[in-house]
């Protein structure tokens, strides 16, 4: 769930990607297939197809953002801005064997799921987790996680588009506002969190980055691809704040970072994987509360100082 407001803070990641090597192989033992620098340009039949402009990240992931505008989502009492938990984001990687790597996941209405699923595998992408992100919510919300790769991006964006097209999210995005102020202590929460956040949209966000070479059987996957633990703060008045977001583990984190969060008071929502394939194995935990943000934003940081995660270059 990372926005296209993070390409800053992403700016450097380009530079983790893993070098070939005599060694450097995936799953079966095959080679493994680095991605390669595009830009906008490169993605102009993706744009075309799916109605919608994305943003390079890290001069490797082609990113595009779906939020859910047409929906009033209400959960445990508070209504969610689209920015903290209700969107689509997808991204499309070229890798050096010409091939084109498609992932993310897709917030859909309970009575838009079945369509959707048909939709993705008669286009044949493939689906690869179904959770929640929210303990309650009405209208009743699921988030699927889907895969697709092939030599041809337009197909893919075109299958994308279908299962879009079966749902009630809008063509196109609003025009652009000026900058909501926050009603967060937003220094207090860098401050506890020991990272630099930014605000998106009418949200605020503070992201940690794995330190792993992540695989996807045999594909490295750049850093803007899922392996980020998004820490999400939407203002609810009076310096609080809900919190949602997820945190991205190794097995043996999982139990650390549950005990953690439950000692702070933050509920879990989920815990689960994304993908089907990826090396080291991935699980996702995904929180909620609505507290005061700094003292959050403590009870976050005592959890992610459990894990193998930095802050990226700022």
């Amino acid at each position: 769930m990372i926005s296209t407001a993070l390409i800053p803070a992403l700016a450097g990641a380009a530079q983790l990607i893993a070098r070939p090597t005599a060694a450097a192989v995936g799953r079966n033992d095959r080679p493994l297939v680095l991605p390669l620098p595009t830009t906008q340009n490169d993605w102009r039949g993706v744009t075309r197809t799916l109605g919608r402009q994305g943003e390079v990240l890290a001069g490797t992931v082609y990113r595009v953002a779906f939020l859910r505008r047409d929906l009033r989502v209400v959960s445990k009492g508070v209504t969610i801005t689209p920015d903290l938990a209700v969107g689509s984001y997808i991204s499309f990687v070229r890798y050096a064997d010409g091939s084109t790597l498609m992932m993310g996941d897709m917030a859909v209405l309970e009575t838009e799921l079945q369509h959707v699923t048909d939709t993705l595998h008669a286009h044949g992408i493939g689906q690869t987790a179904l959770h929640k992100h929210l303990l309650t919510q009405k209208p009743a919300i699921w988030w699927t996680h889907v895969h697709g790769h092939g030599h041809d991006a337009v197909a893919l964006a075109r299958g994308l588009r279908a299962a879009l097209d079966r749902t009630g999210t809008p063509h196109t995005e609003p025009p652009a506002t000026k900058a909501h102020r926050l009603d967060l202590d937003t220094a207090g929460i860098d401050a506890a969190l020991h990272a630099k956040g930014i605000q998106d949209g009418r949200i605020y966000k503070v992201i940690f980055a794995r330190r792993e070479r992540i695989i996807d059987g045999s594909r490295v996957l750049p850093k803007g691809t899922g392996s980020m633990t998004a820490l999400i703060f939407q203002p609810v008045g009076h310096g609080r704040a809900a919190i949602n977001g997820d945190f991205v583990l190794v097995a043996s984190e999982v139990q650390r970072v549950i005990a953690a969060l439950r000692h702070g008071g933050i509920d879990i929502v989920s815990l689960h994987s994304h993908g089907l394939t990826d090396s080291p194995r991935l699980f996702y935990i995904h929180f909620w509360a609505v507290d005061d943000a700094v003292k959050l934003a403590r009870v976050l940081h005592r959890a992610v100082s459990t894990t193998n995660v930095s802050p990226p270059p700022a």
